[in-house]
């Protein structure tokens, strides 16, 4: 959970912040990160994951900044949806006439009006990064002893499957449970800004 927690944080940071400006400044800024947000979609970024740690070592640091960087793109597109949709309104026109710097009206007047999506997304990335920070450690590429994680743990329970099958039976139940119940708030908090939206 530490893991997704972090990496989420990571990808949050660079995909609100990537996402805000593409849509701020709009035009050919615009096209041009938001070109780029899709040639990377193209890349197979496990792979990416997978041989940063295997070319820099394993590296809890390094595990963060990897997957965070890699699960950004998605919020980017969200974020920037949404600061199209806001940057016309009249507090946003209101604020450009008194003269507020680019960088105010992002932070400051932009963000925090689409706050619900963002808040959405980043219950469901939090279980995705769990399951790809599970993949890599189950590969043995993630966390290191003497930390723990739940791949670590459903690795070490498959090898010994054959005399204590509980091993790999309680962590993987209670894992898939975490993801559910992530999955399950993402969704729930979804569909109670969407109540709230519709009713504004």
């Amino acid at each position: 959970l530490g893991v997704g927690l972090c990496a989420t944080f990571v990808a949050l940071v660079i995909g609100v912040t990537y996402g805000a400006v593409s849509g701020f400044f709009g035009g050919k800024t615009d096209i041009v990160m938001m070109r780029i947000v899709d040639i990377m979609y193209a890349l197979p970024f496990t792979i990416f994951v997978i041989l940063l740690m295997v070319y820099f070592g394993r590296n809890i640091v390094l595990l963060f900044v990897a997957i965070g960087a890699v699960e950004w793109l998605t919020m980017a597109r969200i974020v920037r949806g949404q600061v199209l949709t806001v940057k016309r309104v009249e507090y946003i026109e209101a604020a450009h006439a008194l003269g507020y710097g680019k960088r105010r009206i992002i932070f400051r007047h932009m963000i925090p009006n689409v706050l619900g999506p963002i808040i959405v997304y980043t219950t469901l990335t939090i279980p995705a990064v769990m399951l790809l920070e599970a993949f890599l450690s189950f590969l043995g590429l993630g966390v290191q002893d003497p930390m723990s994680s739940w791949g670590k743990l459903i690795r070490d329970g498959a090898e010994k499957m054959e005399e204590f099958h509980w091993l790999l039976i309680y962590p993987g139940a209670v894992f898939s449970l975490t993801l559910f119940s992530l999955n399950f708030l993402g969704d729930g908090l979804r569909d109670a800004l969407d109540v709230r939206a519709a009713k504004d």
